[in-house]
């Protein structure tokens, strides 16, 4: 059995601006700011797994969801984070109506929300099926 298995799991995302880091990370999301390790990290509590919220400079964030929560309820997810100043992505692939609500329904019941935090990076909610 390897280490791994029983080690607790940290996260990172890549930054380039603590303010905006803060106001969406913590004010948006509601992430609760555990540290700031400034001009390192800052780190955040994602349900008891560490989120580092990284410095890098400029960089060019992925096309591809980096960090992502499995939520029980995504239409009420997305309508609170919409409130809180989220906005949520509508790929054309995902053809929905332009009233309905920014969540596609994957083959086999999965549900998902994509976003993007100030940095380019994406991120994602999904309803299990």
């Amino acid at each position: 059995m390897s280490v791994l298995t029983s080690a607790a799991l940290v996260a990172f995302v890549p930054i380039s601006d603590k303010e905006k880091a803060l106001e969406f990370y913590r004010d948006r999301l509601g992430l609760t700011l555990v540290m700031d390790q400034s001009p390192f990290a800052l780190v955040f509590d994602l349900h008891g797994t560490m989120l580092r919220a990284t410095f890098v400079g400029e960089f060019t964030a992925f096309s591809f969801t980096v960090l992502g929560w499995s939520v029980a309820d995504i239409a009420s997810a997305v309508t609170d984070l919409t409130a809180g100043g989220v906005s949520f992505n509508r790929y054309p692939w995902m053809q929905l109506a332009a009233d309905a609500p920014p969540i596609w329904n994957a083959p086999g019941g999965t549900r998902i929300a994509w976003m993007n935090d100030p940095f380019g990076n994406v991120l994602s909610l999904q309803q299990n099926a």
